[in-house]
């Protein structure tokens, strides 16, 4: 058996018919093409979640209050007050694998200058905050401690609030602004961040001391959470477990009693982004995947036909000499050609896709070589596999009946 010549036979019946073979290929070009784009698109989008997350700090831990029973009501956690100020300077003050720690209030609202107003958030933190939230300052302070404890009536602003409140060439910096009727100083100016990976404006927001929003704004004497940051990534689950102690014996819990607090860590929050960005990029893939099935039935199907158009160019070949293995051969070099061809082009294609989704999306282009070995190795077994059953028909064909074909 020459595989050589079956290849060149294969080769030129397939140029016989060049518009038939293309269309052919199409569903295998596409299907490659959107396995390829869609599990790269996933990765890329993957990856720039985690890069965001990673950029608010890998070791930071985010300490929010827990489900209460109040009166026989189960409150939820945005109306609990298992937090206290207390708590985070036990923690502040015990914790070995801490850092840094901050308390956190927080109160949506209008900050008004003048004839101008926008929507925003204000969060009242201590000096540690921005350390733990990665924030840097452009220009102006941070407020000091004197004016945490004096309720000090200041504020940093982010960039969004410098674009929506003051007109271009304006310095912000000693300026006043009101939010919820309150005159706050502005102090200082944040280096701008941009969106997060979950869509959220990280430049709109002012950032206060934690007593001045605490009392002035909300009138109340607890803590809504505490963040904090690890000495190391690596410390983070042993910081966690610290604590976790520190806050039960605060809160006077017993062994058999549950939390009334909740515990995260960024790393935590990576993870299950990454496992959900897993199964969705997956899920995609599948359903991509589904079109180099298509593509599959597509070249049976056109084998077919092929095999139905050269009956008596099979009968012709059995009738001198012609044996049934050569005539499966050439027909199934015939389907992995096809199938090996489109392949190839849908690889390229995937590739385009690729590079123009992750421009406009603005994610790290992230090529999957896994992707690209597993789409040609699928692509060659579905040449065999659909190709297999249209070259054992022509094989089996009687040279007779074959040659009498009309």
């Amino acid at each position: 058996m020459n595989y050589t010549n079956l290849t060149k036979i294969a080769t030129n019946a397939l140029k016989r018919n060049k518009f038939r073979a293309i269309l052919t290929m199409l569903g295998i070009i596409i299907g490659v093409g959107s396995v390829i784009g869609m599990l790269s698109i996933g990765e890329g989008s993957k990856k720039s979640i985690q890069e965001e997350m990673s950029s608010m700090g890998t070791n930071m831990i985010m300490i929010r209050p827990g489900s209460q029973q109040r009166g026989g009501v189960m409150m939820g956690n945005s109306d609990a007050e298992s937090l206290k100020l207390s708590d985070v300077e036990a923690i502040e003050k015990e914790a070995q694998n801490i850092s840094a720690v901050s308390p956190q209030v927080s109160s949506s609202g209008q900050a008004v200058k003048g004839n101008k107003n926008w929507p925003t958030s204000i969060y009242g933190v201590d000096a540690d905050y921005l350390e733990i939230r990665k924030y840097e300052i452009e220009d102006g302070r941070i407020f000091t401690e004197q004016e945490i404890k004096s309720l000090a009536k200041v504020c940093l602003i982010g960039q969004t609030v410098v674009e929506n409140l003051f007109e271009d060439g304006v310095d912000p910096i000693g300026q006043t602004i009101r939010f919820k009727g309150i005159p706050l100083k502005i102090i200082g100016i944040l280096v701008e961040k941009g969106e997060n990976g979950m869509g959220m404006d990280q430049d709109d927001m002012l950032i206060a001391p934690y007593t001045s929003v605490q009392r002035r704004m909300l009138a109340i004497t607890h803590i809504q959470s505490i963040y904090a940051s690890a000495v190391s990534e690596e410390k983070s689950d042993a910081a966690m477990e610290e604590i976790e102690t520190i806050l039960r014996r605060e809160h006077k819990l017993k062994e058999s009693d549950d939390d009334d607090f909740e515990v995260r860590s960024q790393a935590e929050m990576v993870e299950t982004f990454s496992s959900v960005s897993d199964m969705l990029t997956m899920l995609l893939g599948a359903i991509a995947g589904i079109s180099l099935l298509v593509g599959g039935i597509g070249i049976m199907n056109i084998m077919y036909v092929s095999v139905t158009e050269r009956t008596k160019e099979i009968g012709l070949r059995m009738s001198v000499g012609g044996r049934g293995i050569d005539i499966l051969m050439q027909f199934l070099i015939e389907a992995v050609l096809l199938s090996i061809a489109g392949g190839i082009i849908g690889i390229i294609f995937g590739l385009l896709i690729s590079y123009v989704a992750t421009s406009l999306l603005n994610f790290p282009m992230v090529i999957m070589t896994q992707a690209i070995a597993v789409s040609f190795l699928v692509c060659s077994v579905i040449g065999i596999f659909f190709g297999w059953y249209p070259a054992r028909k022509a094989a089996g064909l009687n040279p007779i009946d074959a040659l009498r074909h009309e």
